[in-house]
């Protein structure tokens, strides 16, 4: 389904969008990130045009609200409200992080990113952290996600593919919008569910394609 397709079916339409580096540009401290100028007005606008709009993101859902009110938000990769991740975990993660230099560690309730743009070699970097927090989130059974130049551990069952699943049930049409290695679970369910909807009288969807590396 083409975007001509979907704004005339706008009124069944949902649409979910990643936050960073698709609404707001990538930044070197993640705390700094806003939405690039006019988006609170743009999405404000079109919110009423349609079934539903979200953001489906691995920010905590607060940080995106206040900049964006009004707005539905998904957070921690739809694990908002999950149990904060225990101490012990915590200080496994920041153990790790303190041995790289311009590593930096957010911690955000439910999920612990491990922010590695600052570092003089990310992909280095990245490649020496990349099994040891895999192996701390498996052992807590966490999720264990790569971004751009960051590692997460997240609550175990989240995912954006999850989040798309159960945002999009009873839409006429679907767009998924995002830039980041997370995203390309959200583009599989988008995926799967065109293939489903495709035998469905009056279900049209659409998948976009995978972000470039």
């Amino acid at each position: 389904m083409s975007l001509n397709e979907i704004r005339s079916r706008l009124r069944g339409a949902t649409i979910l969008l990643d936050f960073d580096g698709t609404l707001a540009p990538i930044v070197e401290r993640p705390e700094d990130a806003r939405p690039l100028p006019g988006t609170a007005a743009m999405l404000a606008g079109l919110r009423p045009r349609v079934r539903r709009l979200a953001i489906v993101t691995g920010r905590p859902a607060a940080f995106v609200e206040a900049s964006l009110p009004g707005i539905e938000v998904a957070g921690l990769y739809g694990a908002q409200g999950a149990p904060p991740i225990d101490p012990t975990v915590r200080a496994a993660v920041a153990g790790l992080a303190s041995g790289e230099p311009g590593a930096r560690v957010e911690d955000k309730g439910a999920a612990l990113a491990v922010h590695i743009r600052q570092s003089a070699d990310p992909g280095a970097v990245a490649a020496r952290l990349r099994r040891p927090l895999a192996d701390v989130a498996a052992s807590a059974g966490l999720r264990f996600l790569e971004g751009k130049r960051v590692l997460e551990l997240a609550a175990g069952g989240s995912d954006k593919g999850e989040v798309v699943r159960r945002l999009a049930r009873g839409a006429d049409a679907l767009l998924v919008a995002g830039d980041d290695l997370p995203d390309l679970a959200a583009f599989e369910e988008a995926g799967r569910i065109g293939e489903q909807g495709s035998s469905c009288a009056g279900s049209p969807w659409t998948a976009p394609r995978p972000p470039r590396s």
